[in-house]
């Protein structure tokens, strides 16, 4: 008896520390200064929308590209490892010796990330998705270093677990022979044709075992992902990270069908690759003629491999971007068709056909909506009221707060909570408190021992976080 009233006075006493970090937070919440306090010492679980390139700030990549004495393109600020035949280069040493350096690094600041953005130098969606490429020769062979800065961020500002995307592929495996089913498939698709697209694809998936796509997904998870993260240490008892392979919606479909596969067979035979995506812009010529047939690829790899998790980038759109017409189906054929397990951005939700029924759907089967706002924001330019995170939350869809691409927005989890809470001040903390919990619960971790020690870790640091509230 006494064991259980002692239980109960501390279930009593939790339940008043909670309240206590609810009253604190309706006191500040519209004070920056205090609730960026606040949100940077709660518990935030984890980023399930993570972007391994697009997360690394710009400062250590230039310090790596300036030290590697790369060569940068004067006019577009990328960086190549030797000098192009076409393009105004020069090396990082030649502008030092020029006294030309400083200069340079802050146009390359600018031109990598949303440092300093005017809002008038060239759209924020240009600028966001050229970044890329501009330095990508400064991420390639030095993964370590970007792992370990990510880790170390998460854990400074109370991260405990990040899910994020990071892939080799594409590989180098040659399908050109099998460079017809690029025509085949899309006139299927033009169409709507699903019985003939799963026919070729199911051709296509018999030539490419017979290419032995095992050796490639072998290959990424032990030689790569295994090998770092075992050499890393990154799994400690303060942080936990996954990794999703993702392909490019901009790729042939051959090629594109090709890496999924590749990418399914990696996730489902390694516990570290969570799971599988689909990146680069949504809008995007070859993404807005192929996104149909891209799902029907997701839903064949399914077929094939059920237990492969997958989050697709969908609704990454607005008014503007693309014709009206364009925002009605996406975030529907994700769902329908491909059978997302979770939904990256959703931003055009309000736009879709049926989105009442659709918005029900994902709730009934708790299908997750990866939020997130300063992405929107800068990308879109999609914010407050306009942003359906209030839709999602009225139709009761699992929200998950992440950050997509903190280096180049330059932001981190912090500010999603803080933008979170000033803009929609009918979200409580217990509310905010039951977002990061799902963000745990609708990972992808596939070790049901490694999410119920996220967990367990969860509730001690929220009880340490609450109790600093105790005399509020």
């Amino acid at each position: 008896m006494t064991r259980i009233i002692t239980l109960f006075c501390f279930f009593i006493a939790q339940i008043g520390f909670s309240q206590s970090a609810e009253r604190y937070l309706e006191k500040i919440r519209n004070n920056e200064a205090l609730s960026t306090a606040f949100f940077q010492q709660m518990p935030k679980g984890g980023d399930l929308h993570h972007h391994f390139s697009g997360s690394i700030y710009a400062e250590p990549l230039l310090e790596r590209a300036i030290a590697a004495d790369f060569y940068l393109n004067l006019e577009t600020m990328e960086v190549s490892r030797s000098k192009p035949a076409k393009g105004n280069w020069e090396t990082f040493s030649t502008l030092k010796n020029n006294g030309k350096l400083e200069f340079y690094k802050q146009q390359v600041m600018q031109t990598w990330s949303a440092k300093d953005y005017n809002g008038v130098s060239v759209p924020s969606d240009d600028l966001f998705f050229d970044s890329f490429n501009k330095f990508s020769p400064t991420i390639e062979g030095h993964f370590a270093e970007g792992m370990l800065e990510l880790k170390k961020r998460a854990i400074a500002e109370n991260v405990s677990y990040i899910e994020t995307q990071l892939s080799t592929i594409p590989c180098d495996m040659n399908v050109s022979d099998l460079g017809e089913f690029n025509a085949k498939l899309r006139q299927a698709a033009m169409q709507k044709n699903e019985k003939a697209v799963l026919k070729y694809l199911d051709e296509l998936y018999q030539s490419l075992q017979q290419k032995d796509a095992k050796k490639y997904a072998e290959d990424f998870n032990t030689n790569f992902i295994a090998k770092l993260h075992k050499d890393l240490k990154i799994d400690d008892d303060r942080f936990t990270m996954r990794y999703q392979n993702f392909v490019l919606r901009f790729m042939e479909p051959v090629d594109l069908f090709k890496n999924l596969v590749i990418a399914f067979i990696s996730t489902n035979e390694s516990k570290l690759v969570a799971g599988v995506n689909i990146v680069s812009p949504e809008h995007g010529e070859n993404s807005m003629k192929d996104y149909w047939l891209h799902m029907v690829m997701f839903k064949y790899c399914h077929s094939k491999f059920s237990d492969v998790k997958y989050t697709l980038h969908a609704g990454e759109l607005t008014l503007g971007l693309v014709q009206p017409e364009d925002l009605t189906w996406h975030i529907n054929d994700a769902i329908y068709v491909a059978g997302a397990n979770r939904i990256g951005h959703g931003v055009d939700i309000a736009y879709e056909a049926n989105s009442y029924d659709l918005l029900r759907y994902m709730a009934k089967n708790t299908i997750p909506i990866e939020i997130n706002l300063t992405s929107n924001e800068f990308i879109l330019k999609v914010k407050e009221n306009r942003h359906p995170f209030s839709l999602y939350k009225e139709f009761n869809v699992p929200i998950v707060i992440s950050t997509d691409d903190a280096g180049i927005l330059r932001t981190n989890m912090t500010e999603q909570y803080v933008l979170l809470a000033k803009r929609y001040p009918d979200v409580t903390y217990a509310t905010i408190k039951q977002y990061v919990y799902n963000s745990i619960n609708y990972s992808f971790i596939q070790d049901a021992s490694v999410k119920k020690q996220l967990l367990k870790d969860l509730d001690a640091r929220f009880k340490t976080f609450e109790e600093k509230f105790s005399k509020n």
